[in-house]
C-alpha cells in the first residue's frame, strides 16, 4: 500500500503558484462565509452584553464554514482546502502577539498576566478584558475558528 505524499518533489513554479492561489482563495471563502453569518446575526440586533448571542455566534462560526467547506470540497475536489486551518492558526498566533503587546491601564484587565489577558480577550464570554475594543472574540476566536471549521468540512468533503 503506497503512502500518498502531500508535497511531491519537483513541482513546477506554476503548480506551486496554483496551490498558493487556491490556499488563499479557500481562506478567503472561509472568511466570507463567516461574514455572512455575522451579517445574519446582526440583522436580529442581539444584545452586545448578553452571552447567548456570543455562544450562538461561536457555534455558527464553526458549523456554517464547516458546511461551506464540505460543499465546496465535494464539488471542487481540491486537496488544498483541507489545509486552511493553517491560516487560522497563523492568524490566531498573530492576534495573540498583538494582544500581548497592547498596553493595559485602568479598566477590566489592569493587572492581568499574559495567560489571563489572552483568556479574557478571546474566550471569556461574560468578563472580557476590554482590549481590542471588545472585538477579541470576533478577530481572535471566530475568524480562526471559521478557518478551522472550513478545513474540517473540506476534509469530510474530500473523503470518498
Amino acid at each position: 500500500m503506497a503512502i500518498k505524499q502531500d508535497i511531491a518533489p519537483g513541482k513546477s513554479l506554476g503548480d506551486l503558484g496554483r496551490e498558493a492561489f487556491w490556499f488563499l482563495s479557500h481562506t478567503l471563502i472561509a472568511v466570507i462565509v463567516l461574514a455572512v453569518v455575522i451579517v445574519g446575526m446582526s440583522i436580529t440586533h442581539p444584545d452586545p452584553d448578553a452571552s447567548s448571542p456570543k455562544l450562538l455566534g461561536t457555534g455558527l462560526a464553526f458549523l456554517v464554514p464547516m458546511i461551506g467547506g464540505f460543499l465546496i470540497a465535494r464539488i471542487q475536489q481540491n486537496d488544498i482546502a483541507r489545509y486552511v486551518w493553517i491560516s487560522g492558526l497563523l492568524l490566531f498566533s498573530v492576534v495573540c502577539v498583538w494582544v500581548l503587546d497592547l498596553p493595559t491601564g485602568n479598566g477590566l484587565c489592569e493587572k492581568c498576566g499574559a495567560v489571563e489577558k489572552l483568556w479574557r480577550t478571546f474566550f471569556s464570554i461574560s468578563n472580557g478584558s476590554g482590549l481590542m475594543g471588545g472585538d477579541g472574540l470576533l478577530f481572535g476566536t471566530w475568524v480562526p475558528l471559521s478557518m478551522i471549521g472550513y478545513a474540517v468540512g473540506a476534509k469530510f468533503g474530500l473523503e470518498p
